[in-house]
């Protein structure tokens, strides 16, 4: 009987490292499959949270898995990476590969650790998994040789490995996983190909797409950031141009999207999350190495970190034209995460602006945000954080749309004079705005005609 056997016949466990996420969301599908889990975390806070029931999550089905698993002894937490590895026969690898945003250094230490732990706890027929985003070779030139290192035993021959990214929309995460899209897999050779593909044939129902080395579904995986990357760019490139040309941008990409071979995205102020602005760095780096430089990535990257600026360079502009002034005047900025309908603010746009807008002299400046319940980089700039509309809204002499959250869509402008009790500046980054009164003092990024 092997590792997938084991597992699924509920005499193995999988252990999962790196509880973020990524993390607790595969975990929450091996438990509405049934199986027996270990979730690994060197954060003891976070998993004491989640035996509390405080989930930091909106998603429901991960909530209610993890519930269950808990009440029905299927899921156990714990700090201890070598005793999970001892007592799983899959372990799966969610932690992050970081980088440094001043140098651009890729850091491999959370996923070394996790490795080496994994490797003393490693068995005769397990089965390791990596799901990380990674850097194209990571698992070949870093993962394998340490695994066998460490544990003395040698991959295709004693254990398996495999690289299978994930492939998560955070918000949808389950129904991402068991319905959207095939899982990718490549393996350390045949056997680990095969095993892994064996286990997730049962766990995603658009089966498997099996690639020829586990290197080529690393580069699989950034490949599918640096395309929506580029896009975005172009996106907020066009939307810019538009405003110069007194051209609705929206207008323009919903006529040009009705032809089958363009897929304009939309633009908006940057863009967030622990995924798309970091996969072009993982790839730049890996060949710049070998001497090739990604002109085209490397240009969309420097576009889209630049949206943040443009949006305060708009800001500071049409409160000029209205004479207000950044010391006296309160900022109401709806949304602080990176994108519509979830509490994730890893590198979200929203820090950068009302940063920037902080060390221009603006004081007074409110965050609202639906389902962010607390921000950190907010706190030490001293910037509220309220889930309360009108609070936001309050007296606001200006108003920043940042983030699509659902609540915002259709929001009329005559509501927010009359929370605001004034006549606001309106800047809408995400044209998310309903002008109902043909409102002035509004600017729309890639729809107001700049002058």
């Amino acid at each position: 009987m092997d590792a997938v056997d084991k597992v699924y016949s509920r005499e193995g466990w999988i252990a999962v490292y790196g509880v973020g996420y990524v993390g607790l969301s595969l975990i929450a599908v091996y438990l509405r499959k049934g199986l027996k889990v270990i979730g690994v975390d060197i954060d003891r806070g976070k998993l004491e949270a989640i035996r509390r029931g405080e989930l930091w999550f909106n998603e429901e089905a991960i909530r209610k898995a993890v519930e269950r698993g808990l009440r029905e002894n299927r899921l156990e937490l714990t700090t201890d990476g070598v005793e999970a590895s001892r007592k799983s026969v899959i372990k799966i690898i969610t932690v992050p590969v970081y980088i440094d945003w001043v140098t651009k250094k890729i850091s491999y230490h959370a996923l070394e650790d996790v490795s080496k732990k994994i490797a003393r706890g490693l068995k005769k027929g397990d089965l390791v998994i990596i799901e990380s985003s990674v850097p194209p070779g990571t698992t070949e030139n870093i993962v394998k040789p340490l695994l066998e290192r460490e544990s003395g035993l040698r991959v295709e021959e004693d254990f398996y490995l495999a690289y299978s990214p994930e492939r998560v929309y955070v918000g949808r995460a389950v129904k991402d996983i068991e319905e959207n899209y095939p899982k990718v897999i490549g393996g350390a050779g045949p056997k680990s190909l095969e095993l892994a593909s064996r286990f997730y044939e049962k766990i995603a129902r658009k089966g498997v797409v099996k690639l020829s080395s586990t290197t080529a579904a690393e580069f699989e995986k950034l490949a599918e950031g640096i395309y929506r990357d580029v896009n975005i760019a172009l996106a907020n490139e066009l939307a810019l141009a538009a405003m110069k040309l007194g051209v609705d941008c929206y207008e323009a990409r919903k006529a040009a999207n009705s032809q089958p071979y363009c897929h304009l995205h939309l633009p908006g102020p940057g863009v967030g999350g622990y995924c798309i602005p970091i996969y072009p760095y993982f790839m730049m780096d890996r060949v710049f190495a070998r001497g090739f430089i990604m002109e085209l990535t490397r240009l969309a990257r420097r576009i889209n970190e630049s949206m943040p600026y443009a949006i305060v360079s708009l800001i500071e502009d049409y409160r000029r034209r209205y004479g207000l002034e950044p010391s006296v005047s309160k900022v109401a900025v709806l949304g602080d995460a990176f994108r519509g309908d979830v509490d994730d603010t890893r590198l979200s746009p929203t820090h950068d602006i009302v940063a920037l807008l902080h060390v221009r002299g603006y004081k007074d400046i409110v965050v609202h945000d639906p389902f962010v319940k607390s921000d950190p980089l907010l706190n030490r700039l001293g910037i509220k954080l309220t889930s309360d509309l009108g609070e936001a809204l309050g007296g606001a002499d200006m108003v920043v749309v940042l983030t699509r959250h659902s609540m915002y869509r259709g929001l009329k402008v005559s509501e927010i004079i009359s929370l605001t009790s004034k006549e606001p500046i309106i800047i809408d980054a995400i044209a998310y705005l309903d002008n109902d009164i043909g409102y002035k003092k509004i600017l729309v990024l890639g729809v107001t005609p700049l002058s």
